[in-house]
Protein backbone atom coordinates (compact mmCIF):
# COMPACT_ATOMS: atom_id res chain seq x y z
CA UNK A 1 0.00 0.00 0.00
CA UNK A 2 3.02 2.58 0.58
CA UNK A 3 4.19 1.31 -2.54
CA UNK A 4 1.33 2.49 -4.17
CA UNK A 5 0.92 6.20 -2.66
CA UNK A 6 4.64 6.71 -3.24
CA UNK A 7 4.13 6.08 -6.48
CA UNK A 8 1.34 8.62 -7.06
CA UNK A 9 3.00 11.41 -5.05
CA UNK A 10 6.16 10.72 -7.33
CA UNK A 11 3.91 11.19 -10.64
CA UNK A 12 2.20 14.37 -9.04
CA UNK A 13 5.89 15.93 -8.98
CA UNK A 14 6.56 15.31 -12.67
CA UNK A 15 4.53 18.17 -14.70
CA UNK A 16 4.27 15.95 -17.76
CA UNK A 17 3.12 12.90 -15.70
CA UNK A 18 0.93 15.16 -13.53
CA UNK A 19 -0.53 16.86 -16.73
CA UNK A 20 -1.81 13.01 -17.89
CA UNK A 21 -3.27 12.73 -14.16
CA UNK A 22 -5.40 15.56 -14.17
CA UNK A 23 -6.44 15.09 -17.71
CA UNK A 24 -7.99 11.84 -16.70
CA UNK A 25 -9.04 12.89 -14.12
CA UNK A 26 -11.02 15.74 -15.86
CA UNK A 27 -12.62 13.01 -18.18
CA UNK A 28 -13.61 10.66 -15.19
CA UNK A 29 -15.28 13.99 -13.74
CA UNK A 30 -17.10 14.54 -17.27
CA UNK A 31 -18.37 10.87 -17.39
CA UNK A 32 -20.08 11.31 -14.15
CA UNK A 33 -21.61 14.67 -14.48
CA UNK A 34 -22.82 13.10 -17.81
CA UNK A 35 -23.99 10.26 -15.48
CA UNK A 36 -26.74 12.72 -13.84
CA UNK A 37 -28.50 13.54 -17.11
CA UNK A 38 -32.02 11.88 -17.43
CA UNK A 39 -32.67 10.62 -20.74
CA UNK A 40 -36.10 12.34 -22.11
CA UNK A 41 -39.45 10.72 -22.62
CA UNK A 42 -38.96 7.82 -20.44
CA UNK A 43 -40.73 7.46 -16.78
CA UNK A 44 -37.81 6.65 -14.47
CA UNK A 45 -39.38 4.58 -12.11
CA UNK A 46 -40.89 2.62 -14.53
CA UNK A 47 -37.82 1.87 -16.58
CA UNK A 48 -36.12 0.78 -13.87
CA UNK A 49 -38.85 -1.68 -12.27
CA UNK A 50 -38.97 -3.23 -15.87
CA UNK A 51 -34.74 -3.80 -15.93
CA UNK A 52 -34.76 -5.07 -12.65
CA UNK A 53 -38.18 -7.60 -13.02
CA UNK A 54 -36.63 -8.97 -16.43
CA UNK A 55 -32.55 -8.81 -16.15
CA UNK A 56 -32.41 -9.72 -12.68
CA UNK A 57 -28.83 -9.80 -11.45
CA UNK A 58 -27.38 -8.79 -14.62
CA UNK A 59 -29.63 -6.22 -14.84
CA UNK A 60 -27.77 -4.94 -11.43
CA UNK A 61 -24.31 -5.84 -12.95
CA UNK A 62 -24.79 -4.11 -15.92
CA UNK A 63 -26.08 -1.05 -13.36
CA UNK A 64 -22.99 -0.98 -11.53
CA UNK A 65 -21.00 -0.77 -14.65
CA UNK A 66 -22.61 2.23 -16.19
CA UNK A 67 -22.40 4.01 -12.97
CA UNK A 68 -25.97 3.50 -11.79
CA UNK A 69 -26.76 4.87 -15.35
CA UNK A 70 -28.90 2.11 -16.31
CA UNK A 71 -31.36 1.81 -13.38
CA UNK A 72 -31.56 5.89 -13.49
CA UNK A 73 -32.73 6.12 -17.19
CA UNK A 74 -30.08 8.75 -17.90
CA UNK A 75 -28.12 9.38 -20.92
CA UNK A 76 -25.51 6.81 -20.11
CA UNK A 77 -28.22 4.13 -19.65
CA UNK A 78 -25.89 1.76 -21.68
CA UNK A 79 -22.23 2.70 -20.52
CA UNK A 80 -19.67 1.03 -22.26
CA UNK A 81 -21.32 -2.12 -22.98
CA UNK A 82 -21.08 -1.72 -26.66
CA UNK A 83 -17.97 -1.45 -26.83
CA UNK A 84 -17.24 -4.46 -25.40
CA UNK A 85 -19.22 -6.41 -27.16
CA UNK A 86 -17.53 -5.05 -30.46
CA UNK A 87 -14.32 -5.86 -28.76
CA UNK A 88 -15.08 -9.40 -28.37
CA UNK A 89 -16.51 -9.78 -31.64
CA UNK A 90 -13.48 -8.38 -33.02
CA UNK A 91 -11.39 -10.62 -30.81
CA UNK A 92 -13.24 -13.18 -32.01
CA UNK A 93 -13.09 -12.72 -36.02
CA UNK A 94 -9.19 -12.12 -35.36
CA UNK A 95 -8.59 -15.43 -34.90
CA UNK A 96 -11.26 -16.88 -37.64
CA UNK A 97 -10.58 -14.20 -40.35
CA UNK A 98 -6.51 -13.91 -41.87
CA UNK A 99 -6.56 -10.13 -42.57
CA UNK A 100 -8.01 -9.04 -39.36
CA UNK A 101 -4.78 -11.68 -37.38
CA UNK A 102 -2.51 -10.14 -40.15
CA UNK A 103 -3.56 -6.67 -39.40
CA UNK A 104 -3.21 -7.15 -35.66
CA UNK A 105 0.18 -8.31 -35.91
CA UNK A 106 0.95 -4.93 -38.14
CA UNK A 107 2.83 -3.43 -34.57
CA UNK A 108 1.00 0.40 -33.91
CA UNK A 109 -0.19 0.94 -37.52
CA UNK A 110 -2.45 -2.19 -36.98
CA UNK A 111 -3.82 -1.31 -33.94
CA UNK A 112 -4.86 1.62 -34.97
CA UNK A 113 -6.94 -0.15 -37.60
CA UNK A 114 -8.37 -2.75 -35.29
CA UNK A 115 -9.14 0.39 -32.47
CA UNK A 116 -10.96 2.06 -36.01
CA UNK A 117 -12.98 -1.20 -36.69
CA UNK A 118 -14.22 -1.31 -33.11
CA UNK A 119 -15.23 1.83 -33.00
CA UNK A 120 -17.32 1.73 -36.07
CA UNK A 121 -18.67 -1.58 -35.08
CA UNK A 122 -19.18 -0.21 -31.29
CA UNK A 123 -21.28 2.23 -32.94
CA UNK A 124 -23.33 -0.42 -35.04
CA UNK A 125 -23.94 -2.37 -32.03
CA UNK A 126 -25.04 0.85 -30.13
CA UNK A 127 -27.47 1.96 -32.41
CA UNK A 128 -29.41 -1.97 -32.52
CA UNK A 129 -28.80 -2.38 -28.70
CA UNK A 130 -30.74 0.92 -28.26
CA UNK A 131 -33.63 0.78 -30.18
CA UNK A 132 -33.65 -3.26 -28.51
CA UNK A 133 -33.46 -1.22 -25.08
CA UNK A 134 -35.93 0.86 -26.11
CA UNK A 135 -38.30 -1.73 -27.18
CA UNK A 136 -38.03 -3.70 -24.14
CA UNK A 137 -39.36 -0.98 -22.03
CA UNK A 138 -42.08 0.47 -24.31
CA UNK A 139 -44.06 0.71 -20.99
CA UNK A 140 -42.15 3.28 -19.39
CA UNK A 141 -42.27 6.18 -22.61
CA UNK A 142 -44.34 8.85 -21.46
CA UNK A 143 -47.72 9.18 -22.37
CA UNK A 144 -47.42 13.12 -23.69
CA UNK A 145 -45.22 12.11 -27.00
CA UNK A 146 -46.54 10.32 -29.69
CA UNK A 147 -45.01 6.88 -29.01
CA UNK A 148 -43.11 6.78 -32.79
CA UNK A 149 -41.37 10.04 -31.30
CA UNK A 150 -40.88 9.00 -27.86
CA UNK A 151 -39.47 5.74 -29.25
CA UNK A 152 -37.02 7.26 -31.33
CA UNK A 153 -35.72 10.32 -29.41
CA UNK A 154 -35.17 7.46 -26.37
CA UNK A 155 -33.03 5.30 -28.77
CA UNK A 156 -31.03 8.68 -30.05
CA UNK A 157 -30.26 9.49 -26.96
CA UNK A 158 -28.79 6.20 -25.39
CA UNK A 159 -26.69 6.20 -28.76
CA UNK A 160 -25.31 9.11 -28.37
CA UNK A 161 -24.46 8.72 -24.77
CA UNK A 162 -22.29 5.52 -25.74
CA UNK A 163 -20.91 7.46 -28.30
CA UNK A 164 -19.88 9.67 -26.30
CA UNK A 165 -18.75 7.74 -23.34
CA UNK A 166 -16.66 5.50 -25.87
CA UNK A 167 -15.17 9.37 -27.02
CA UNK A 168 -14.00 9.56 -23.80
CA UNK A 169 -12.51 6.35 -23.12
CA UNK A 170 -10.36 7.36 -26.23
CA UNK A 171 -9.77 10.67 -25.18
CA UNK A 172 -7.62 9.05 -21.97
CA UNK A 173 -6.23 6.65 -24.40
CA UNK A 174 -4.04 9.64 -26.47
CA UNK A 175 -3.57 12.54 -23.67
CA UNK A 176 -4.61 10.38 -20.42
CA UNK A 177 -3.45 7.58 -18.57
CA UNK A 178 -4.36 4.03 -18.47
CA UNK A 179 -7.04 2.09 -20.11
CA UNK A 180 -10.04 4.48 -21.03
CA UNK A 181 -12.54 1.70 -21.23
CA UNK A 182 -11.44 -0.08 -18.18
CA UNK A 183 -11.00 3.57 -16.14
CA UNK A 184 -14.91 4.62 -17.05
CA UNK A 185 -16.18 1.10 -15.64
CA UNK A 186 -13.54 2.06 -12.77
CA UNK A 187 -15.64 5.54 -12.74
CA UNK A 188 -18.39 3.47 -12.44
CA UNK A 189 -18.07 1.27 -9.97
CA UNK A 190 -16.79 3.92 -7.88
CA UNK A 191 -19.63 6.04 -8.00
CA UNK A 192 -22.04 3.39 -6.33
CA UNK A 193 -19.79 2.40 -3.62
CA UNK A 194 -21.61 4.57 -1.19
CA UNK A 195 -25.47 3.28 -1.98
CA UNK A 196 -23.65 -0.30 -1.89
CA UNK A 197 -22.86 0.66 1.86
CA UNK A 198 -25.89 2.77 2.43
CA UNK A 199 -27.71 -0.64 1.03
CA UNK A 200 -25.87 -2.95 3.42
CA UNK A 201 -26.58 -0.72 6.50
CA UNK A 202 -29.97 -0.81 5.30
CA UNK A 203 -29.99 -4.31 5.43
CA UNK A 204 -28.66 -4.31 8.39
CA UNK A 205 -30.74 -1.96 10.14
CA UNK A 206 -33.85 -4.30 8.80
CA UNK A 207 -32.88 -7.06 11.36
CA UNK A 208 -33.80 -5.20 14.53
CA UNK A 209 -37.69 -4.27 13.10
CA UNK A 210 -37.50 -8.37 13.14
CA UNK A 211 -36.40 -8.90 16.37
CA UNK A 212 -38.10 -7.84 19.80
CA UNK A 213 -35.64 -6.71 21.24
CA UNK A 214 -34.40 -3.82 19.66
CA UNK A 215 -30.60 -3.63 21.58
CA UNK A 216 -30.49 -7.46 20.13
CA UNK A 217 -31.42 -6.28 16.69
CA UNK A 218 -28.88 -3.83 17.06
CA UNK A 219 -26.33 -5.72 18.13
CA UNK A 220 -26.79 -8.23 15.20
CA UNK A 221 -27.11 -5.56 12.65
CA UNK A 222 -23.59 -3.93 13.49
CA UNK A 223 -21.86 -7.66 13.57
CA UNK A 224 -23.55 -8.04 9.95
CA UNK A 225 -22.05 -5.14 9.10
CA UNK A 226 -18.48 -5.72 10.44
CA UNK A 227 -18.83 -9.52 9.00
CA UNK A 228 -19.52 -8.19 5.66
CA UNK A 229 -16.58 -5.40 5.59
CA UNK A 230 -14.26 -8.11 6.81
CA UNK A 231 -15.73 -10.23 3.97
CA UNK A 232 -15.10 -7.98 1.13
CA UNK A 233 -11.58 -6.76 2.92
CA UNK A 234 -10.16 -10.18 2.43
CA UNK A 235 -11.99 -11.10 -0.43
CA UNK A 236 -9.67 -7.35 -2.03
CA UNK A 237 -6.47 -8.98 -0.43
CA UNK A 238 -7.01 -12.42 -1.72
CA UNK A 239 -7.94 -10.69 -5.31
CA UNK A 240 -4.82 -8.62 -5.11
CA UNK A 241 -2.73 -11.46 -4.05
CA UNK A 242 -3.81 -13.65 -6.94
CA UNK A 243 -3.34 -11.23 -9.78
CA UNK A 244 0.23 -10.13 -8.93
CA UNK A 245 0.79 -14.20 -8.58
CA UNK A 246 3.28 -15.39 -11.33
CA UNK A 247 4.60 -19.07 -12.25
CA UNK A 248 8.34 -18.42 -13.33
CA UNK A 249 10.07 -20.60 -15.76
CA UNK A 250 13.53 -20.99 -15.01
CA UNK A 251 15.54 -19.69 -18.15
CA UNK A 252 19.49 -20.16 -17.87
CA UNK A 253 22.10 -18.78 -20.74
CA UNK A 254 24.68 -20.70 -22.78
CA UNK A 255 28.87 -18.87 -21.82
CA UNK A 256 30.07 -16.83 -24.93
CA UNK A 257 33.78 -15.67 -24.68
CA UNK A 258 34.13 -12.53 -27.20
CA UNK A 259 38.03 -11.90 -26.62
CA UNK A 260 39.34 -11.78 -23.04
CA UNK A 261 35.57 -11.43 -21.58
CA UNK A 262 32.76 -14.14 -21.19
CA UNK A 263 29.33 -13.36 -21.37
CA UNK A 264 26.03 -15.14 -20.52
CA UNK A 265 26.15 -17.62 -18.31
CA UNK A 266 23.30 -16.75 -16.15
CA UNK A 267 19.74 -17.95 -15.17
CA UNK A 268 16.37 -16.40 -15.60
CA UNK A 269 12.68 -16.98 -15.56
CA UNK A 270 9.64 -16.10 -18.19
CA UNK A 271 6.99 -15.01 -15.54
CA UNK A 272 3.30 -16.08 -16.14
CA UNK A 273 0.84 -14.13 -14.61
CA UNK A 274 -1.50 -16.70 -13.02
CA UNK A 275 -4.58 -13.89 -13.68
CA UNK A 276 -3.13 -13.50 -17.49
CA UNK A 277 -6.79 -13.22 -18.72
CA UNK A 278 -7.42 -10.80 -15.82
CA UNK A 279 -11.35 -9.62 -15.76
CA UNK A 280 -11.79 -9.99 -19.38
CA UNK A 281 -13.22 -13.37 -18.89
CA UNK A 282 -15.91 -12.04 -16.88
CA UNK A 283 -16.74 -8.88 -18.91
CA UNK A 284 -17.28 -11.31 -21.81
CA UNK A 285 -19.65 -13.54 -19.92
CA UNK A 286 -21.73 -11.08 -18.51
CA UNK A 287 -21.99 -9.13 -21.71
CA UNK A 288 -23.22 -12.76 -23.35
CA UNK A 289 -25.63 -13.75 -20.48
CA UNK A 290 -26.99 -10.26 -20.80
CA UNK A 291 -27.65 -10.43 -24.64
CA UNK A 292 -29.52 -13.77 -23.79
CA UNK A 293 -31.64 -12.15 -21.17
CA UNK A 294 -32.49 -8.93 -23.23
CA UNK A 295 -33.71 -11.39 -26.26
CA UNK A 296 -36.03 -13.02 -23.92
CA UNK A 297 -36.99 -10.01 -21.91
CA UNK A 298 -38.12 -8.54 -25.96
CA UNK A 299 -39.48 -11.60 -27.79
CA UNK A 300 -40.44 -13.95 -24.68
CA UNK A 301 -42.08 -11.85 -22.36
CA UNK A 302 -45.26 -13.41 -22.14
CA UNK A 303 -46.92 -14.43 -18.88
CA UNK A 304 -48.07 -17.63 -20.59
CA UNK A 305 -44.64 -17.66 -22.82
CA UNK A 306 -43.29 -21.07 -22.06
CA UNK A 307 -39.44 -20.14 -23.21
CA UNK A 308 -40.33 -17.04 -20.51
CA UNK A 309 -41.02 -19.48 -18.04
CA UNK A 310 -37.87 -22.01 -18.68
CA UNK A 311 -35.62 -18.76 -18.97
CA UNK A 312 -36.66 -17.80 -15.44
CA UNK A 313 -36.65 -21.12 -13.76
CA UNK A 314 -33.16 -21.44 -15.24
CA UNK A 315 -32.06 -18.04 -13.74
CA UNK A 316 -33.25 -19.28 -9.97
CA UNK A 317 -31.40 -22.77 -10.71
CA UNK A 318 -28.23 -24.20 -10.14
CA UNK A 319 -27.62 -24.97 -13.70
CA UNK A 320 -27.37 -21.14 -13.79
CA UNK A 321 -23.96 -21.04 -12.06
CA UNK A 322 -22.75 -23.71 -13.90
CA UNK A 323 -23.24 -22.35 -17.20
CA UNK A 324 -21.77 -18.94 -15.67
CA UNK A 325 -18.19 -21.39 -15.17
CA UNK A 326 -18.49 -22.79 -17.88
CA UNK A 327 -18.60 -19.55 -19.90
CA UNK A 328 -15.84 -17.77 -17.37
CA UNK A 329 -13.31 -21.10 -18.35
CA UNK A 330 -13.99 -21.01 -21.93
CA UNK A 331 -13.27 -17.55 -22.19
CA UNK A 332 -10.62 -17.55 -20.02
CA UNK A 333 -8.49 -20.04 -22.33
CA UNK A 334 -9.91 -18.18 -25.08
CA UNK A 335 -8.34 -15.00 -24.34
CA UNK A 336 -5.28 -16.97 -23.45
CA UNK A 337 -4.75 -18.30 -26.80
CA UNK A 338 -4.97 -15.05 -28.79
CA UNK A 339 -2.67 -13.21 -26.34
CA UNK A 340 -0.24 -15.58 -25.51
CA UNK A 341 2.32 -17.14 -27.90
CA UNK A 342 4.34 -19.65 -26.78
CA UNK A 343 6.44 -19.90 -29.83
CA UNK A 344 7.04 -16.91 -30.12
CA UNK A 345 8.68 -16.90 -26.86
CA UNK A 346 10.33 -19.85 -27.68
CA UNK A 347 12.03 -18.52 -30.68
CA UNK A 348 12.58 -15.50 -28.46
CA UNK A 349 14.88 -17.82 -25.99
CA UNK A 350 16.54 -19.67 -28.36
CA UNK A 351 17.55 -16.73 -30.59
CA UNK A 352 19.30 -15.22 -26.78
CA UNK A 353 21.07 -18.59 -26.50
CA UNK A 354 18.99 -19.47 -23.61
CA UNK A 355 17.03 -22.75 -22.61
CA UNK A 356 15.15 -24.12 -20.36
CA UNK A 357 17.12 -26.66 -17.91
CA UNK A 358 15.67 -30.25 -18.80
CA UNK A 359 13.72 -29.22 -21.82
CA UNK A 360 14.89 -29.71 -25.25
CA UNK A 361 15.17 -26.36 -27.30
CA UNK A 362 12.61 -26.03 -30.53
CA UNK A 363 9.16 -27.16 -30.28
CA UNK A 364 9.41 -29.33 -26.76
CA UNK A 365 10.21 -25.75 -25.72
CA UNK A 366 6.91 -24.23 -26.66
CA UNK A 367 5.26 -27.24 -25.99
CA UNK A 368 6.26 -26.89 -22.06
CA UNK A 369 5.70 -22.93 -22.13
CA UNK A 370 1.39 -23.68 -23.96
CA UNK A 371 1.00 -26.71 -21.63
CA UNK A 372 2.19 -24.66 -18.42
CA UNK A 373 -0.05 -22.10 -19.54
CA UNK A 374 -3.45 -23.77 -20.12
CA UNK A 375 -2.64 -25.22 -16.60
CA UNK A 376 -2.73 -21.42 -15.39
CA UNK A 377 -5.75 -20.98 -17.31
CA UNK A 378 -7.96 -23.46 -15.55
CA UNK A 379 -6.54 -21.99 -12.10
CA UNK A 380 -7.48 -18.64 -13.78
CA UNK A 381 -10.95 -19.63 -14.51
CA UNK A 382 -11.65 -21.08 -11.38
CA UNK A 383 -10.24 -18.25 -9.80
CA UNK A 384 -12.63 -16.07 -11.79
CA UNK A 385 -15.29 -18.28 -10.67
CA UNK A 386 -15.13 -18.36 -6.84
CA UNK A 387 -14.38 -14.91 -6.72
CA UNK A 388 -17.91 -13.39 -8.76
CA UNK A 389 -20.10 -16.52 -7.79
CA UNK A 390 -19.52 -16.73 -3.92
CA UNK A 391 -20.62 -13.06 -3.02
CA UNK A 392 -23.52 -13.62 -5.21
CA UNK A 393 -25.03 -16.77 -4.06
CA UNK A 394 -24.54 -15.50 0.00
CA UNK A 395 -26.25 -12.55 -1.36
CA UNK A 396 -28.94 -14.56 -2.54
CA UNK A 397 -29.22 -16.81 0.33
CA UNK A 398 -29.01 -13.71 2.33
CA UNK A 399 -30.98 -11.16 0.38
CA UNK A 400 -28.05 -9.10 0.62
CA UNK A 401 -27.76 -8.77 -3.44
CA UNK A 402 -25.27 -5.88 -5.14
CA UNK A 403 -23.65 -5.15 -1.79
CA UNK A 404 -20.59 -3.30 -2.22
CA UNK A 405 -18.30 -6.62 -2.04
CA UNK A 406 -19.91 -8.37 -4.94
CA UNK A 407 -16.93 -10.27 -6.71
CA UNK A 408 -17.13 -8.80 -10.08
CA UNK A 409 -17.15 -5.23 -8.42
CA UNK A 410 -13.43 -6.15 -6.92
CA UNK A 411 -11.78 -7.64 -9.56
CA UNK A 412 -12.28 -4.71 -12.11
CA UNK A 413 -11.49 -2.42 -9.48
CA UNK A 414 -8.32 -4.21 -8.17
CA UNK A 415 -7.73 -5.05 -11.89
CA UNK A 416 -7.89 -1.66 -13.28
CA UNK A 417 -5.64 0.18 -9.89
CA UNK A 418 -3.13 -3.03 -10.60
CA UNK A 419 -3.12 -1.71 -14.26
CA UNK A 420 -2.94 2.35 -13.65
CA UNK A 421 -0.37 1.96 -11.02
CA UNK A 422 1.84 -0.44 -13.21
CA UNK A 423 1.54 2.53 -16.09
CA UNK A 424 2.71 5.52 -13.79
CA UNK A 425 5.25 3.51 -13.15
CA UNK A 426 6.82 2.37 -16.20
CA UNK A 427 6.80 5.92 -17.18
CA UNK A 428 8.50 7.02 -13.76
CA UNK A 429 11.38 4.70 -14.87
CA UNK A 430 11.42 5.87 -18.53
CA UNK A 431 11.37 9.50 -17.49
CA UNK A 432 14.46 8.50 -14.96
CA UNK A 433 16.27 6.74 -17.78
CA UNK A 434 15.72 10.11 -19.80
CA UNK A 435 17.13 12.49 -17.35
CA UNK A 436 20.04 10.30 -16.85
CA UNK A 437 20.65 10.29 -20.75
CA UNK A 438 19.98 14.14 -20.45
Amino acid sequence: MKGIFDTLINAVKLPELRKKLLFTLLILGLYMLGGLVPAPAIDREAFSSIIQSSWGQLGGLMDIISGGGLYSATIFAMGITPYINASIIIQLLTVVIKPLEEMAKEGETGRKKMTKITRFLAIGLAVVQSFIFTWSTKEALIKSLPMVLAFILVAITFTAGTCFVVWLGERINEKGIGNGVSLIIFAGIVTRLPQMAVTLLSKSQTISGYLKSSVLGTILGILLFVVATLVSVAIIIFVIYVQNAERRITVQYSKKTVGRKTYGGQNSYIPIKINQSGVMPVIFTMSIMSLFSIIISIFFSGPDNVVGKLAKDFNESPFYYVFYVVLVLLFTFFYSLIQFNPIEISNSIQRSGGFIPGIRPGKPTSEFIRVTAMRLCWIDGLFLSIVCLVPTIVGTLTGLENVWFAGTSVLILTGVANDLVRQIESQLVTRNYRGFLD
